[in-house]
């Protein structure tokens, strides 16, 4: 499998495993469909949340990521008020929201929004209160590990950038540069991608001693996995850590969504990793199929690949 499947599987990941995810948010565990059932399309009969998103669409989480992706591609570089016009285009226009239908946003980004709107700059945006730790910034985060060439430090700084746009607080920083660090880690397989991530991102932190209790005291990556599907960014990212412990695409996402809660944002944080995991080969063809939206996708990663590679 060559590094473009892997990347491709990666952003496809996210997007499709946020989709199949929509339907089910909000329900508990015991109110889901079996195993088997979880489908995009839901089974007949279920009640499914967001009534109004189109079928097969993905949520702000993938919205939010393509944001993400075209500012990087588009720019060049990470920037910060240009990652936030577009975010407040998405809200107020639908931009890269599948037919322009946007029926999702968290209270934080709503927030940081309103700020944008009145003309507070991008990077002071996002609450930074402690209970102002959802999963927001984390859910969009993967484009940047995908897009970025720089050295762990410098992709670990733009991670915790980005999430300041709308969750300024440092234990969402911390976790957005540690799933970057784990996307790149497996990426570059390796044997044990959280591991790996988690030594890196350890060493970055000897200087921050903010980050370093965030990590050692909130985070602790070196516990057993275990997560209950909730909004709240840590239990977002160790629930996905779980759910990764699947040994297929298909199974990943499954099981994010059987954790219940925020099923669509659990299934896209684990869904991207494990695209790169398996590579786009690896996502169900059926749900590849069924992804609605792939007219706002493929023109975007036809030009970000042209950039990584302008000789082919």
């Amino acid at each position: 499998m060559n590094d473009r499947e892997r990347l491709l599987g990666g952003l496809y990941g996210l997007l499709v495993g946020d989709a199949v995810g929509v339907p089910y948010e909000f329900h508990t565990p015991a109110t889901l469909p079996p195993w088997e059932a979880i489908e995009l399309p839901p089974p007949p009969g279920f009640r499914r949340a967001h009534t109004r998103a189109p079928a097969g669409a993905w949520s702000d989480d993938g919205a939010q990521a393509l944001c993400l992706l075209a500012s990087l591609v588009e720019r060049g570089a990470l920037d910060l008020d240009d990652l936030g016009r577009r975010f407040v285009a998405w809200r107020d226009t639908g931009y890269l929201a599948v037919d322009g239908v946007v029926f999702d946003v968290g209270v934080q980004t709503s927030t940081a929004l309103a700020a944008l709107r009145l003309g507070v700059p991008a990077l002071r945006a996002g609450p930074s209160g402690e209970r102002q730790n959802g999963n927001g910034s984390l859910m969009r985060v993967l484009p940047l590990a995908l897009w970025h060439q720089g050295d762990d430090r410098e992709l670990v700084h733009d991670a915790a950038m980005q999430s300041r746009v709308t969750h300024g607080h440092a234990r969402s920083q911390v976790c957005c540069a540690l799933y970057c660090l784990w996307a790149r880690a497996t990426l570059r397989g390796s044997s044990d991608a959280w591991a790996t991530a988690t030594d890196s991102l350890r060493r970055l932190c000897r200087d921050e001693p903010e980050w370093s209790r965030e990590l050692e005291e909130q985070i602790r990556p070196e516990e057993e996995a275990q997560g209950a599907g909730s909004g709240y960014v840590v239990d977002c990212l160790h629930s996905a850590r779980l759910a990764l412990l699947e040994p297929t695409y298909e199974r990943v996402v499954k099981y994010a969504i059987s954790l219940g809660n925020d099923t669509d944002t659990t299934a896209a944080v684990a869904g991207g990793i494990a695209g790169l995991r398996h590579g786009l080969d690896g996502i169900p063809p059926r749900w590849l199929t069924s992804l609605n939206g792939r007219g706002l996708v493929d023109p975007l990663v036809d030009r970000w690949q042209a950039d990584q590679h302008p000789s082919r």
